[in-house]
């Protein structure tokens, strides 16, 4: 098959994220399968336009709010190939691919964005970026299917009108954790892992950190990650008067985010929304149990309520579920146990084989359902439309909008 996959971003992007890495690791797959893949996505700084990497081809065009005409302008010219199929992945706003070609589309929903506009724009943009993903959005690709990484975001994207039945659940994989003999910290060690966004929360992480150290000597906080939000978070920590206990990392490498994630007691997760728990798996490899937010979408479902960590209501929810935690090492490490069986059931390689099994079986539904309309144009001479249906009026057929 031959598949674009259309991204915002790539992970080399300076804001990318897990979004980004489920994205490229499922183009991989794909390609290691022997399908032809190009993965679109917003140019930046330093990148060059073209690229191969991992089997696949990389395209850059745009930025932030621009790379959405870049690709609907290379689809339509075929700057981008005559795809089988598409992955539209929807951040917030899809890429209207569906407006530009007729090949099938699927649309990738991570989570739907509710909560999210207003944390991040202003009323007015919130409004109409809440108005695109939530009304807009699903009309234009009412034909198509959908894939979401947990059920939590299948029932969300259910009250946006799309049916249950067209949304797929394929759950992020996680690499193998590299071997690593950082032993676990002697003193109470709480981390932060992701990028520095507003919608991440991690002053929440902060501000249990100051109400726990007078009660819990010793108390470090490490944050993992680093984003246009960093100078508001360190600012924020000497505010509360936690900046000598907390170490902001920035970016590292695959083995430093393992080695600091072994070292620690617990991971807080207080992001606003996630369509999954990508880090809450990664800490789970290390035995290390995750205490996040009850109402933030997926991650409810990547953290099992009291068997592999704990969710929260709200502020003090989470300061009392992290005191808890860092108190109880008996607890603690039942969770963390539970937490590193459960992440080992999800894997890049399933991951791949669904979304393998996905795409084949739309291409070919996609292609059943022209020949069944060449079928009726060679029976009736009346050549059907793909995007319309026929409806019988006073005896003669016309053509309504579907």
């Amino acid at each position: 098959m031959r598949v674009v996959l259309l991204n915002w971003r790539d992970t080399t992007h300076p804001e990318g994220g897990g979004s980004e890495r489920y994205v490229e690791n499922v183009a991989a797959g794909l390609a290691a399968a022997g399908h032809d893949v190009t993965f679109f996505c917003a140019a930046h700084p330093g990148a060059p336009k073209v690229e191969r990497r991992d089997g696949y081809r990389i395209v850059r065009r745009g930025g932030k709010f621009t790379v959405y005409a870049h690709a609907v302008r290379m689809l339509a010219s075929g700057a981008l190939g005559r795809p089988d199929v598409i992955v539209d992945v929807q951040n917030g706003v899809p890429f209207w691919s569906r407006l530009a070609v007729r090949c099938p589309v699927v649309v990738l929903v991570h989570h739907v964005h509710r909560e999210q506009w207003g944390v991040v724009y202003g009323p007015a943009t919130a409004r109409l970026g809440w108005w695109l993903e939530s009304r807009l959005a699903p009309r234009v690709y009412r034909r198509s299917r959908y894939v979401t990484v947990s059920e939590i975001t299948r029932t969300e994207l259910a009250a946006l009108g799309v049916g249950p039945e067209r949304v797929d659940v394929v759950h992020n994989g996680t690499a193998p954790a590299p071997a690593t003999t950082t032993p676990r910290a002697q003193a109470p060690r709480i981390c932060v892992l992701g990028r520095l966004v507003p919608h991440k929360r991690v002053e929440h992480a902060l501000q249990v950190a100051a109400r726990l150290r007078a009660s819990r000597p010793g108390l470090r906080v490490s944050i993992i990650g680093d984003g246009w939000w960093s100078d508001r978070l360190t600012a924020e920590a000497r505010r509360l008067g936690v900046d000598d206990i907390t170490d902001f990392l920035g970016f590292v490498d695959e083995r430093a985010k393992h080695e600091e994630l072994a070292r620690s007691w617990l991971m807080l997760a207080p992001s606003v929304k996630e369509g999954w728990g990508l880090t809450v798996v990664e800490a789970a490899q290390h035995q290390v149990p995750t205490i996040g937010y009850r109402a933030a979408g997926g991650l409810a479902e990547s953290i099992v309520d009291g068997v592999t960590g704990l969710l929260a209501d709200d502020l003090d929810g989470l300061t009392a579920a992290t005191d808890e935690l860092l108190a109880d090492g008996v607890r603690r490490t039942a969770l963390g146990r539970a937490a590193a069986a459960r992440a080992a059931t999800f894997t890049w390689d399933q991951t791949v084989r669904s979304w393998d099994a996905l795409l084949r079986r739309t291409v070919a539904e996609a292609e059943d359902a022209r020949s069944s309309r060449r079928a009726v144009a060679a029976t009736t001479g009346v050549a059907l439309d793909p995007h319309r249906v026929p409806v019988p009026a006073h005896g003669s057929p016309f053509f309504r909008q579907s």
